[in-house]
């Protein structure tokens, strides 16, 4: 029986009278690429903090690696994940690559494990740079090298390009698409819709700390469509079209023999729209 990287069963985190997770619960398989999606304040990084033993749950139960969350503290764990928060922890009088040369040492990683890291981030030419000499974006694209430098089982990620620029983003997407093939699973918070549907196998919904849809993006589209279609005929008139109507099929048939047909579109939500429809608010 194949162990997931992470279970997570009728999870509550309260602080005092505040709930920040109730009752969540998902599986992630191994190999898998999965986005944890929702606004600023629904859970996310509350969760990352159950899941490498920062915080423990309040009720229900988390496995990582077929461990009980808390046993992640243990330094024989830790050295089987990665993780990338706002927190960087790096030593701003030091560069770069003596930021790195740290964890290198602690895991007792070849000298070509910084080279490989800095490449994976687009920071080569940054090495002998000290942080505080860098900007945010660039801190960022540090604390991922770090957390990638050991090759780990599973790496959490919290808004990994929030500071980013386009270029660097699909730099990072790639380094994170070839350290999954390799066998990596990731854990991925975001508030952004285009990175989930560009990276990940699945995602959840999290709003107001309960998970409220699960599934491929595939999956979620079309289980929250409308099924219908735009079409714009050579006059400029739009009309839409259910896809499985009759009298629709034959209003299709007919334009298609007068040839009026200018273009054809399917209305297919995107996950934004999805998030709204379930949750009643958006992403910001």
């Amino acid at each position: 029986m194949t162990i997931a990287a992470i279970e997570v069963r009728n999870v509550k985190k309260a602080f005092g009278t505040f709930t920040a997770l109730e009752d969540v619960s998902f599986t992630i398989n191994k190999g898998e690429i999965f986005g944890f999606l929702g606004p600023s304040g629904s859970g996310k990084t509350t969760m990352i903090k159950i899941l490498t033993a920062q915080l423990e749950e309040t009720a229900g139960e988390a496995r990582v690696l077929g461990l009980p969350s808390i046993e992640m503290k243990k330094s024989e764990n830790k050295a089987r994940f990665g993780i990338l928060t706002d927190n960087s922890g790096l030593y701003k009088r030091l560069t770069v690559e003596e930021n790195l040369l740290l964890f290198n040492n602690m895991y007792d990683l070849p000298k070509s494990a910084i080279d490989e890291a800095l490449e994976f981030v687009n920071l080569t030419d940054a090495r002998k740079k000290k942080v505080s000499e860098l900007s945010k974006g660039m801190i960022q694209r540090v604390t991922l090298a770090r957390a990638i430098m050991h090759k780990p089982d599973l790496l959490f990620l919290d808004e990994p390009t929030s500071a980013l620029d386009p270029v660097n983003t699909r730099h990072i997407y790639n380094g994170l698409r070839r350290l999954n093939d390799q066998g990596t699973t990731i854990f991925l918070t975001t508030h952004d819709m285009t990175e989930a549907e560009t990276l990940c196998n699945r995602v959840a919904f999290l709003h107001k700390g309960k998970v409220r849809a699960i599934g491929e993006p595939a999956q979620l589209k079309h289980q929250y469509s409308d099924h219908s279609m735009t079409v714009e005929l050579m006059t400029g008139e739009e009309h839409i079209l259910q896809l499985d109507d009759r009298t629709s099929a034959m209003k299709l048939s007919e334009w298609m023999s007068e040839k009026s047909i200018l273009r054809i579109q399917t209305n297919e939500p995107t996950l934004g729209d999805i998030f709204m429809q379930v949750t009643g608010s958006d992403l910001q």
